[in-house]
């Protein structure tokens, strides 16, 4: 009762949703009918073995297509929101990093990053630079809460987001997107899929999006400086080699060529850069599956995935003109030409190997007497990132270089222990090698420790499940997670702050599953407590010099502890054939041990940042006639810290979308809209002083999401 006191404190909404949907479960239950044939079965393809969703024993969302059609999101960013405790951060054009239970990156400049929540598209790996995760021809999104330890490792501490993108198809099948919007937006996309020969099935999808963007820079006179031209290219082959061996391959070719603009010195949509940003990425990848299942005790799968990516990312840091504090422009003559400009530029390279060889037990080939199911595996990543930075005020260009390889066995068993009860325990050990070096590095450094940076980790899992009948599941469980440690880049620091080490978190869960009221109806959800050690985080240190100067350095260091806990709650109710509701709710607190942070501020007992107490979605589906089809959905989100380095927080917000399809047997258009009441609200927030008209008084800065859209699109299937 304490924990949901806690939670419960801010938010009487939250509360009264939550309550409103235990009632439904509670009367719903007592009209429970076991025939299960007509539930729509969703299934998690992002684990060692498919599973049903209802049956999967942990706290996880998987975003169908439906879900992308009804909020017509271009991006994963613009459909994340319907999943409880998931946020992002932008700083950038499109969303890089997003965070889960409130524990994940918010931006990167020139240090390396450890990303705490991965991304993985068609088994490839893009944590940290997840801003090309279009929804253009995606199967299913799963996000998956909570550490990953066993399946996917350091790059899953948090929780991992893993999007499939569709299979070949065994018949064939084009389809054709058109679709267009308010701020000059527009987009085409086709599909073709279907039988090359009789062995060979393949998929090619392609789409050209475009939009000026919502940032009007009235310096430049201009609509477009923070604009949206983004190319996403997909094929994929399925090769039937024989009876026995299948081979899976995927390319992909991402143009991402996206303007950055989006920091007001008057918090709004209006900006005054001379020299506006950019936000790019070009990314060619490709992906390896093989299959084989001739060996008699168990399949065989062996997977190859490489990526190299180009990425630029820069902004007008003074976000202001040459000559906006002369004397004619300000009220203040005491601030006369206080002014300065700069512009910061990063460009990075990187290029992303990975091997898996796993093998996962046959049906009837369990040991400990037939009652354990098995995988097990090994795992290679290889990542290597170049870095040049450009910046005004450099007196020359910052460059470095980090290259990593990772190193990781595991295994997982499934053990039946009755008709009812499924016991699953998994282990995985990994070890990083990382060498980092960088151009402001000392030049007599004869140390050598970054070279050979080596973090020995271990993580796993323990998970007791009790099927109570076909529609019903229990479970608990116990997760190890953990990320690598790193490197701080400022050569200047004492040899024992130059590194820090990996952060653990020890994760306890109970989740409840239930299909109701004849299978119309589900429930899922789940309680977590999460402690986190060894918390990743900016620290502060002043170093006094032989000649009498101090010199205070902010850095990452294991400082702290520390605690997240809460609620997740997913439900949905087919009412009758024209009415279908649905619903989210996530409860989140959040709080750090004993910290100081890198300004020397006491944090210890604060909330985390990006991490709101709550969030909230519910939906409603109506199909009046086979032809039309209206969905209205409600978003709410509490306030948070933006960051540890300062104490300005977001707005609470409550946003309104809705969308009207006209569907024939061929083809659908919907009329769409998001955000329907305009309300501003942030994604990125800072505080420090950067107007020189009023003298360079701190203040906050935020980044604005996106205001209200609308729009046509038109699918036409062929």
């Amino acid at each position: 009762m304490f924990l949901l006191d806690k939670i419960f404190s801010k938010t009487t909404l939250s509360l009264a949703i939550v309550t409103s949907i235990t009632c439904f479960s509670a009367f719903a239950s007592q009209n429970e009918d076991n025939n299960s044939d007509d539930i729509e079965v969703i299934t998690v393809k992002g684990d060692f073995r498919q599973h049903n969703l209802q049956k999967t024993a942990a706290s996880l969302s998987v975003l169908t297509q439906q879900n992308i059609a009804e909020r017509n999101a271009q991006n994963l960013e613009e459909l994340v929101a319907i999943a409880p405790n998931v946020n992002f951060a932008s700083g950038s054009q499109r969303a890089r990093y997003y965070q889960i239970r409130g524990i994940g990156e918010r931006s990167q400049f020139q240090e390396p990053i450890n990303p705490s929540v991965g991304l993985i598209i068609d088994d490839i790996d893009f944590s940290g630079i997840g801003s090309i995760a279009s929804t253009f021809d995606v199967s299913q999104t799963e996000i998956f809460r909570g550490p990953q330890g066993t399946r996917f490792g350091a790059s899953a501490m948090a929780g991992l987001i893993n999007i499939t993108t569709n299979a070949p198809s065994d018949e064939f099948e084009g389809k054709l997107q058109l679709k267009a919007g308010n701020y000059n937006s527009y987009g085409a996309g086709v599909v073709l899929s279907g039988p090359a020969s009789d062995s060979v099935k393949y998929r090619l999808g392609v789409e050209q999006y475009n939009s000026d963007g919502f940032i009007e820079n009235t310096f430049l006179q201009r609509e477009d400086t923070n604009n949206r031209d983004e190319l996403t290219a997909r094929g994929k082959l399925a090769i039937e080699v024989s009876s026995q061996l299948t081979i899976d391959l995927t390319a992909f070719y991402f143009d991402f060529d996206n303007g950055y603009d989006a920091f007001s010195l008057d918090n709004n949509r209006k900006t005054m850069s001379d020299e506006p940003g950019f936000d790019t990425q070009k990314t060619s990848a490709l992906a390896s599956k093989f299959t084989y299942t001739g060996i008699s005790v168990h399949d065989l799968i062996v997977t190859f995935t490489y990526a190299n990516s180009d990425l630029g990312y820069g902004y007008d840091e003074d976000w202001a003109y040459v000559g906006i504090s002369a004397p004619e422009n300000i009220k203040n003559q005491e601030f006369a030409y206080w002014e300065y400009s700069s512009t910061d530029h990063y460009f990075r390279d990187r290029k992303t190997f990975t091997g898996e060889i796993r093998a996962v037990s046959k049906l009837g080939n369990e040991i400990f007497n037939g009652s354990t199911a098995w995988v097990a595996g090994v795992y290679y990543k290889q990542d290597d990132e170049d870095l040049l930075r450009q910046y005004t005020y450099l007196d020359s260009d910052f460059s470095s270089t980090f290259a990593t390889k990772t190193y990781a066995a595991y295994a997982q068993f499934d053990s039946q222990l009755s008709d009812k009860i499924t016991l699953t325990s998994g282990l995985r050990i990994e070890q990083r090698n990382a060498d980092y070096n960088n151009s402001n590095l000392l030049v007599n450094d004869s140390s050598n420790i970054y070279k050979n940076i080596t973090d020995n980790m271990l993580g796993g899992k323990l998970v007791l499940a009790y099927q109570q009948n076909e529609n019903t599941l229990l479970y608990g469980q116990i997760n190890r997670g953990y990320k690598a440690g790193g490197v701080n880049t400022d050569g200047t620091l004492a040899d024992d702050l130059r590194l820090f080490k990996p952060e653990y978190v020890w994760n306890y869960e109970a989740g409840y599953k239930v299909n109701l009221l004849d299978n119309q109806a589900y429930l899922r959800a789940a309680v977590f407590y999460m402690d986190r050690s060894n918390v990743q985080a900016k620290s502060s240190k002043t170093i006094a010099h032989d000649d009498g100067s101090s010199e205070f350095i902010i850095f990452i260091d294991n400082a702290t502890s520390g605690i997240n806990k809460g609620i997740e709650i997913e439900s949905a109710w087919q009412i009758n054939d024209v009415v279908e509701i649905y619903g989210a709710v996530g409860l989140l607190n959040t709080q750090f041990g004993h910290f100081i942070n890198g300004e020397g501020d006491n944090l210890s007992g604060r909330s985390q940042a990006h991490a709101p107490n709550y969030q909230v979605n519910l939906g409603l589906n109506i199909q009046p006639t086979e032809n039309w089809l209206v969905n209205v959905s409600f978003d709410a989100k509490d306030d948070f810290y933006f960051s540890v380095s300062h104490d300005q927080k977001s707005t609470k917000v409550e946003l309104f979308n809705a969308s009207v399809t006209y569907l024939q047997k061929n083809w659908q258009l919907k009329v769409w809209t998001r955000n329907l009441f305009d309300r501003d609200y942030a994604t990125r927030g800072f505080y420090f002083g950067n107007d020189p008209r009023d003298g360079y008084t701190a203040k906050q800065y935020t980044q604005l999401a996106e205001p209200l859209v609308f729009g046509a699109t038109f699918d036409y299937q062929f």
